[in-house]
């Protein structure tokens, strides 16, 4: 998988709320994304920390359902262009100075219905939807920085 660039960040403040696009966002392990509800919930249990999408899989949908919304009503966190997010929990990927760890697909719910009709089924298959991670290592990301996949290091495997 080779290297690629963040396109967008989006946040939330509670479930339903607007979406706000930031250029910037401080990210940490107690609370995910600054300003993002999801990243508190269950402390030290979160599996949705944060929520990424791969620019080609929105178009794709898009495509298939005959609209061109905007990425963010998809309500992910991080849009990234150039990279394949991996489809195999435990994955690592680093964003900037962000380590994110894959805990699941990001399936997408019944809500995606009242956004456009078709648009829950366009994002269903091969995790077009996205993958859900938590953060592994904090820090601030930026619209533009890198995100690559994080090689293990030699003996460090953990256990699952």
């Amino acid at each position: 998988m080779a290297g690629g660039i963040l396109k967008g960040i989006a946040r939330h403040a509670f479930s339903r709320g607007p979406i706000e696009l930031v250029p910037s966002v401080r990210v940490t392990r107690e609370g995910g994304l600054d300003g993002d509800f999801r990243g508190s919930l269950k402390p030290g249990r979160n599996k949705r920390q944060v929520s990424l999408m791969e620019v080609g899989d929105w178009a794709q949908a898009m495509t298939l359902i005959g609209h061109d919304l905007p990425w963010w009503e998809r309500r992910a966190n991080l849009l990234v262009e150039g990279f394949d997010l991996p489809q195999t929990l435990g994955a690592r990927i680093r964003v900037g100075a962000v380590l994110l760890e894959i805990t699941k697909e990001c399936d997408p719910c019944s809500r995606m219905e009242t956004i456009a009709e078709g648009l829950r089924a366009a994002l269903t298959p091969d995790w077009r939807g996205g993958a859900l991670a938590q953060v592994v290592e904090g820090g601030t990301i930026a619209v533009g920085d890198a995100i690559e996949l994080e090689q293990p290091r030699q003996g460090s495997a953990r256990e699952r």
